[in-house]
C-alpha cells in the first residue's frame, strides 16, 4: 500500500504502438511535466522470456499469450521513474487499461482506442515497480540527481 506525499520509484514501458506512433516524446515529455523525473532509460527490444516473466500475473488470463506477443512484436522504451507518490501519479496520467474508459487528457484517453494495444505499461503499486524495474534494470543503470549548477571537476 502506498504512502502519502514521499519520493518512489515506479516502472513505465513505451510499448511497441507508442514507440512505432511517434508518442515516445510525448510520453516522456507527459512524465516530466508532471514533475517526475527519469532515472533509467532503455531503447530496446524485449525478449519472449522476459516479456512472460513481466507478465506472470497473467499467465492464466485468455490475453496472455497475444500481450506476451505484441510486447516483444518491435522496440520499446523501458524507464524509471522517480518523484511524489510516483506509482499513483504515473497511473493517472497514463489513464484506464481500457482506453475507452480513459478520461481525456491522460495517455490512453488521448491516444488509444484497444485494451492491448494500449501504448503504456506502469507498474500498479510499489510492490510491482519493484519487481518489474529489478528485472529489466541493473544498479548501474540508474543515475542520481545533480543539479544543474553544480560545478562538474
Amino acid at each position: 500500500m502506498e504512502s502519502e506525499d514521499h519520493i518512489e520509484s515506479t516502472f513505465v514501458m513505451i510499448k511497441p504502438d507508442g514507440v512505432k506512433r511517434g508518442l515516445v516524446g510525448e510520453i516522456i515529455s507527459r512524465l516530466e511535466e508532471k514533475g517526475l523525473e527519469l532515472r533509467a532509460m532503455k531503447f530496446k527490444n524485449l525478449d519472449i522470456e522476459t516479456a512472460k516473466i513481466h507478465y506472470a500475473e497473467h499467465v492464466d488470463k485468455p490475453f496472455y499469450e497475444h500481450l506476451v506477443y505484441y510486447v516483444t512484436s518491435g522496440p520499446i522504451i523501458i524507464m524509471a521513474v522517480e518523484g511524489f507518490n510516483a506509482v499513483r501519479a504515473v497511473r493517472q496520467l497514463v489513464g484506464s487499461t481500457n482506453p475507452i474508459e480513459a478520461m481525456p487528457g491522460s495517455l490512453r484517453g488521448d491516444f488509444c482506442l484497444e485494451q492491448v494495444r494500449n501504448l503504456v505499461h506502469a507498474a500498479d503499486s510499489l510492490e510491482a515497480a519493484s519487481r518489474e524495474l529489478a528485472l529489466h534494470f541493473n544498479k548501474d543503470d540508474f543515475v542520481s540527481e545533480l543539479p544543474v549548477d553544480e560545478k562538474i571537476e
